[in-house]
């Protein structure tokens, strides 16, 4: 059964993952840019969203782009990683980052993931970066591939933080920069703090199944002034000056458009009720399942909020009767959408060999992961409707 539909095509009944909810005052902004003939990469709402996201984050500065990748792309290289070094992330985690890795000719180096949070496992950072490497020119560097490991690039996934104190520590005792990926979790704190904005720079997707979005769309926010006027200059061709077509370094065509942002800034508006949206979820998922074997959820690390972006529980197939993928396909019989997580990135032919030793939680979420339907505006009827399709897929009967 196809499963990948635009808002408005699904068929009748069907119950997708995660789409976007345009309920707020989208059409009129869109409409103000149209009227006025500010549709391109300038205009008042591209300013007007880049300082509303600077508030939600608790930033400094923060710069718009096209997308989260862009954004990722522009803070690695801001942060001074070059061809041939590597950059430590999780193994467990979309492809984009690790993509933005290698735009630079860096590598990432791949860790396991905690088995309760799902989140980067520090500590194996740490017994790395302690026994694996060794100091030279005041960076680590690794023992096996020689390279240099320049920064640490936690991702926040699902809505959740990372454990982010102690992986601060190591940047600071290794000279590391960190660059969160945050594409998932706007919203989400950590120690009360937003993420985003705790380490160096932090980078956000308005992607259209994202907790708000802009059709497409991302932003890098910082604390550093100096890195944000160089993000804006690489993302808009790096150009000198404003009237001649000077260029003195190679830039990205990587600034969000108006029409974008007008909406981005309509969903911001919404931020708080889409987050309780979320979180009311998710709560009436683990309550009503709770009674099944071999159902669990994803923990949050102590002193972490989630905005609980997609509800993603992990199937047991002993204890609950079939696999994830079983699961996958009952549901789709049922006309709901679910997905598996990401394949462990280093399983993937670009990446092959970018590990760190045996990574079996990652592998073994892979296998037993499954996120459930997660829209905002996602009804009690229809998480009925999935709550009972589980229930009948233990039984290998419709819903």
């Amino acid at each position: 059964m196809n499963t990948s539909f635009e808002p408005g095509s699904a068929p009748e009944g069907f119950i997708p993952l995660s789409v976007p909810v345009i309920r707020g005052r989208e059409w009129e902004y869109v409409k103000e840019c149209l009227d006025t003939g500010w549709v391109s990469s300038v205009g008042g709402f591209v300013n007007r969203f880049e300082d509303g996201v600077k508030a939600v984050s608790k930033s400094a500065a923060a710069v718009a782009m096209v997308n989260g990748t862009a954004s990722l792309h522009v803070a690695l290289r801001i942060a001074g990683v070059e061809e041939s070094d590597e950059v430590l992330m999780p193994a467990l985690t979309f492809i984009a980052p690790a993509n933005a890795v290698r735009y630079l000719g860096a590598w990432p180096r791949f860790f396991d993931v905690d088995p309760e949070t799902w989140q980067m496992d520090v500590g194996l950072v740490s017994r790395y970066l302690r026994t694996d490497c060794v100091m030279k020119d005041g960076s680590p560097h690794s023992r096996d591939s020689g390279r240099r490991i320049r920064a640490l690039l936690p991702v926040h996934i699902l809505g959740a933080p990372v454990d982010m104190t102690p992986l601060l520590e190591l940047a600071r005792e290794f000279s590391m920069k960190v660059i969160e990926d945050a594409t998932e979790s706007l919203g989400a704190k950590y120690k009360g703090i937003p993420i985003g904005s705790l380490g160096d720079m932090g980078c956000f997707s308005f992607n259209g199944n994202k907790l708000i979005t802009t059709g497409g769309g991302g932003m890098l926010v910082t604390d550093n002034a100096e890195w944000a006027l160089k993000a804006r200059y690489l993302s808009t061709q790096a150009k000198d000056d404003p009237l001649e077509y000077d260029h003195h370094e190679i830039g990205y065509n990587y600034r969000l458009t108006n029409i974008q942002a007008a909406i981005g800034c309509a969903q911001l508006e919404q931020l708080g009720e889409y987050i309780a949206a979320k979180r009311r979820i998710f709560k009436r998922y683990q309550t009503e399942l709770a009674d099944l074997a071999g159902i669990s959820f994803q923990k949050t690390c102590p002193e972490g909020e989630s905005i609980r972006w997609l509800t993603t529980i992990c199937v047991n197939p002993d204890k609950f009767g079939a696999d994830s993928r079983t699961l996958l396909r009952r549901l789709a019989d049922s006309r709901i959408q679910s997905r598996p997580l990401w394949r462990p990135l280093y399983m993937l032919p670009p990446y092959c060999g970018c590990a760190v030793g045996n990574i079996p939680v990652a592998e073994r979420l892979y296998l037993e992961c499954l996120s459930l339907p997660s829209s905002v505006n996602l009804s009690d009827n229809d998480q009925d409707r999935v709550i009972r399709a589980m229930r009948c897929a233990v039984r290998g009967t419709h819903a």
